[in-house]
């Protein structure tokens, strides 16, 4: 739920300059008298504007759930969390939809093309959002807090606001990263404005992401001394071990042992497990919540947004399954479930033992992809307390559950993981003590232990610990994985024994607006 909300200013009609020419619909003037020299004026001001860059990580739009930062496209689809979600989880064994929206279809069929709407929808979300963060980094410079005034204790504190702005915008540029391979590359250095930035190369991108977090780890607040829904250095680290983990396939060169080094700092920060998976996927999943690094928060009164958990929760239940059980009473949309490996990953997917189970089944097959009733119903994100009251929403949809983008547990499956692709550094019993610290805490008892461990062991553990999180291509990728026969599901590319495809689906397609409009853009293989 969210603590650290937006103040309306016209900040948005400010910082929202065009990033490339694709993105002119976000070349927007001020429709009023606030102009940046009143918005920035003051400590406060900057933190306002700081809220509005942490802000559109939670909201499609300023001004409310009907209301969109991106053009061309759905309004309830255009945040950055359901973007995200859709092309990191729908391309997998872990999720599939019925809906016939435009584009959602390609994912599982593993068919897109550089066309594909919702693609181009996360695309721009990554580029209007580092475009918010690169303009709070210019405002925030020396010279900046020179000009006006500002000094003291005052500029050390926005300096810590610019670095976590830093922070947003190297997470960004990961995903596109991950999800693009070669996007376009702009910073607040570059003008302001109609602008063709230049592309930047996968392994460039990588170096440029790893040394900006390793400039702003020391100037971040220490870990669990920020606000909550604010990035601290444990956040900075987490994301710096997930880079190194994932580094082969994006530089062609293991850095097993930096992801150690850093999974290890992210442990020993401070952060602990939840006692109760279950409570870290409910609305008061903000309360005494001493895993979760950071989370987008959210609030169904404050955020109203039909991404995000709103998606989440709505999409995989339906009026058969009791809405009101989920803290959506008008909600249920259904369109969303698991295929059948997602449940079959578990020893019993019941819930009985490993309670990291969640699913409602009718039928655990999939014969017909169209048919909600089929395949595995996800039940892991509810709008409702860790007591079972339900969190308040505006009309009954709307959801208070915050969604982790970091939690201590994944750093104890990147280290386990690293250890036995070789990194130094670690050891593997004490691995396996972090993988049986998962298991007994899903179990309630240890007789879920293991005493042996291996990579395709923590792929699998990966799939319990953090499904539907956002994780699985990605992880998939890695392994190797995600294009190929080695590994089938239900209806991947568009079959119902599934099929391998082309190596090229491994990336996303540069949007075909974007490579029409910016001469700098070669497009990705195959597209």
């Amino acid at each position: 739920m969210r603590t650290f909300f937006i103040k309306a200013t016209g900040i948005s009609a400010i910082v929202l300059g065009c990033l490339t020419s694709c993105h002119e619909d976000l070349d927007l003037t001020p429709t009023n008298a606030t102009t940046s020299a009143i918005v920035y004026g003051t400590p406060e001001g900057y933190k306002q504007v700081l809220a509005k860059v942490y802000g559109a990580y939670a909201l499609s739009g300023s001004g409310g759930a009907s209301t969109s930062d991106l053009a061309g496209i759905d309004v309830g689809t255009s945040d950055f969390l359901r973007l995200f979600w859709n092309l990191q989880e729908l391309t997998t064994d872990e999720a599939h939809v019925t809906w016939n929206d435009p584009g959602l279809q390609d994912f599982h069929n593993m068919n897109w093309t550089a066309s594909n709407v919702i693609v181009t929808g996360l695309y721009n979300r990554i580029f209007f959002q580092i475009t918010m963060a690169n303009e709070f980094i210019r405002e925030s410079s020396d010279a900046k807090l020179g000009e006006r005034g500002i000094s003291g204790a005052d500029a050390d504190l926005i300096r810590k606001y610019q670095a976590e702005a830093r922070f947003l915008r190297a997470f960004q540029y990961w995903v596109a990263m991950d999800m693009f391979g070669n996007p376009p590359f702009v910073t607040e250095n570059d003008p302001i404005g109609k602008y063709f930035p230049p592309q930047i190369s996968r392994a460039e991108l990588f170096k440029y992401i790893e040394t900006e977090l390793l400039a702003i780890e020391p100037l971040m607040a220490a870990p669990r001394q920020n606000e909550y829904g604010r990035a601290d250095q444990a956040a900075v680290q987490a994301l710096l071990a997930r880079l190194y983990l994932n580094a082969e396939v994006y530089t062609g060169t293991a850095r097993y042992t930096d992801a150690i080094t850093y999974a290890n700092k992210v442990i020993t920060s401070g952060y602990t497990l939840d006692s109760n998976y279950r409570d870290l996927f409910l609305a008061d999943n903000n309360v005494d919540n001493s895993e979760t690094i950071l989370a987008i928060n959210y609030d169904g009164i404050k955020t109203q947004n039909f991404g995000g958990t709103t998606f989440l929760i709505n999409a995989a239940i339906n009026a058969a399954m009791n809405p009101a059980a989920f803290g959506v009473p008008n909600g249920g949309w259904g369109g969303v479930r698991g295929t059948k490996n997602l449940p079959l990953s578990f020893t019993d997917y019941s819930g009985n033992t490993d309670k990291r189970a969640m699913f409602f089944i009718d039928k655990l097959e999939m014969d017909d992809p169209s048919a909600f009733a089929e395949g595995p119903k996800v039940t892991k994100f509810r709008n409702v307390t860790s007591s079972g009251v339900p969190a308040p929403s505006a009309n009954g949809t709307f959801t208070s559950t915050d969604f982790p983008l970091f939690r201590l547990a994944e750093m104890y499956l990147v280290y386990a993981e690293a250890v036995l692709r070789g990194g130094t550094g670690g050891n593997l019993t004490t691995a396996i003590g972090y993988v049986n610290a998962l298991r007994t805490r899903a179990y309630g008892n240890t007789s879920g232990n293991v005493t042996n461990i291996t990579t395709d062991f923590i792929l699998d553990e990966r799939a319990r610990e953090l499904y539907w999180e956002g994780f699985r291509r990605t992880d998939l990728i890695r392994y190797r994985r995600f294009t190929t026969d080695a590994y089938l599901w239900p209806w991947k590319g568009g079959v119902k024994a599934g099929r391998g495809v082309s190596e090229d689906y491994r990336l996303f397609p540069i949007p075909a607006s974007d490579i029409n409009a910016n001469m700098n853009l070669k497009q990705n293989p195959g597209y």
